[in-house]
This record gives structure tokens, sequence and C-alpha cells, in this order.
């Protein structure tokens, strides 16, 4: 009898607690996400490398912010009715950024790794990019790709970086030095403490455009072809389908080439 007693009480409380939602209209609150505060705050935070040349980089000229992924940013927010402000980040440090909520997304031509997947969520790719090496025209071995790879060689890659990945399981017979900054990789080109640093297609640009002495080497065959995408913090999948909903619409619209084509990166927009 006292058992029955007990559900009955148990039965009669659920009973209230539902009467309760239909009167009031009273029901479970979902916890906030990030597509909510955007459109609560009117505020997109975007993490961004400022020295990522055509994809997000401060001009030295007037100190604005430029790039491929700087317009897209702005369009983004636009689209989403907020005004977007840049967090500055990179790559050693964007996913630590965004699990802290330092920024809701990542937009600066971030590849797709498979380690970076286990820790951060990725769009769909927009951009798509191999790896290059950037040498010197004075130099006496380095003509092709494969001269690369060989004794006595050194070759200078950017810590975090795909090309970080790719050297260090690839070259067999050169020596890896790894750097902290791009700028470091140059450094030890110029001094000639190095022979090439490895890079992609968009710095290699930057390379041409900014430095005389630069020698891009391209391989014969796409090496390492990454995907770059933007990155979210995991767990929210209603923030990653309107990002996902923001890259199809920028590739349908045009606005994705149109951005490719004022920075000189046509070649590598994913289109699929």
């Amino acid at each position: 009898m006292r058992r029955l007693s007990i559900a009955l009480t148990a039965l009669a409380l659920h009973t209230a607690l539902q009467s309760v939602f239909l009167v009031f209209g009273t029901a479970p609150v979902r916890a906030e996400g990030r597509l909510d505060r955007v459109q609560r705050t009117g505020l997109l935070r975007v993490c961004i490398w400022p020295d990522y040349y055509a994809i997000s980089f401060r001009s030295s000229y007037s100190g604005e912010l430029q790039g491929l992924d700087i317009d897209m940013a702005r369009s983004f927010a636009h689209d989403l009715g907020a005004r977007v402000t840049f967090v500055e980040s990179g790559f050693p440090n964007f996913v630590a950024d965004l699990l802290s909520d330092r920024c809701d997304i990542g937009m600066f031509g971030i590849g797709v790794t498979a380690a970076r997947a286990e820790k951060v969520a990725f769009s769909q790719p927009y951009l798509r990019s191999g790896i290059y090496a950037v040498s010197s025209q004075m130099h006496p071995r380095i003509l092709r790709w494969d001269d690369l790879d060989q004794d006595g060689m050194v070759v200078a890659v950017q810590k975090g970086t795909v090309m970080d990945d790719y050297a260090s399981l690839s070259f067999r017979k050169a020596s890896v030095r790894i750097v902290s900054g791009p700028l470091e990789r140059e450094e030890e080109v110029q001094s000639g403490r190095a022979d090439a640093f490895l890079t992609d297609y968009p710095y290699g640009q930057r390379m041409l455009a900014f430095h005389q002495w630069a020698h891009l080497i391209a391989p014969e065959n796409p090496v390492q072809t990454t995907p770059y995408a933007y990155a979210v913090a995991p767990g929210d999948p209603l923030w990653l389908d309107r990002v996902n909903q923001f890259v199809d619409a920028v590739k349908r619209d045009g606005r994705l080439e149109t951005a490719a084509a004022r920075f000189r990166l046509t070649p590598i927009v994913a289109r699929d």
C-alpha cells in the first residue's frame, strides 16, 4: 500500500507539472547557441591571422585589414544582420581561441587536417591549395621540386602548419627546420641558413609580389592538396549549419569568385 501511495503521489505531481506547462505555455528552455547570441547581440567575432597575404592581412600602407576572408567575414556579418569584430589569432592558437569562446568562427584559410578536425568543426571547403616552395633565384642547386629533398638541403617550415606535417613525414634526405613565424622562414632563406621554405599558394604569391629574390617552385604534380574551411567550436550543429549555408550562398551568388579574383586566388577556389 505504501508503494502504491508513493506511485500515485508521483503521478499526481507529474500531472500537475503538465498542467502548468499547458496553462502558462512554459517549456524547457534550449541553451543559447552561437547563432542565437550573434543575432541577439548583433556582433560576429571572427578569429583571423593578420599576416596571411591575400587571405587576412593588415596593409602596410593603410593599416586596414584586407583579403578574401576579410571580405567574406564582412559578408557573413551582413547576412546575419550583425557587425563584425576581428580577433587576432593564428594557426598555433586558433583552436584554443574557439574553445575558450574568444571568437565565434575562425576565417583565415584554415587547412582541414585530421588532427584539427578532432578538436573543432569545419565547414565545407571554399579554397584548396597544395604545397609550394620558395627559394632564391640565385640558388645554385634548387631549380625544381625534386631538388628539395636532397642531402645537405635545409628546408624551413612554420610550426603548426600543414607544411610542418608534410615535411616531417615526407622528406627523407633534407633537414627540416621548424620556425615560429612566417617571416622567420624568409629570414632563414635570405641568410643562407635554409635553402628553401614551404608555403601555400597565397603566401607564395606574396613572396613574388614583394621580393625580387624569390623563386616560387611548384611541384610537377600537386602535393598534399588541402581543403581550406571555416572553423567553429564543436557541439553547436545549428551554428555550423548556418556557416555552411553562407559558404554555399557565396559560391552560388559569385561573392567568393569576386573576392578571389580581387586577391588573385582564383586558381584555388573550391567550386564544388
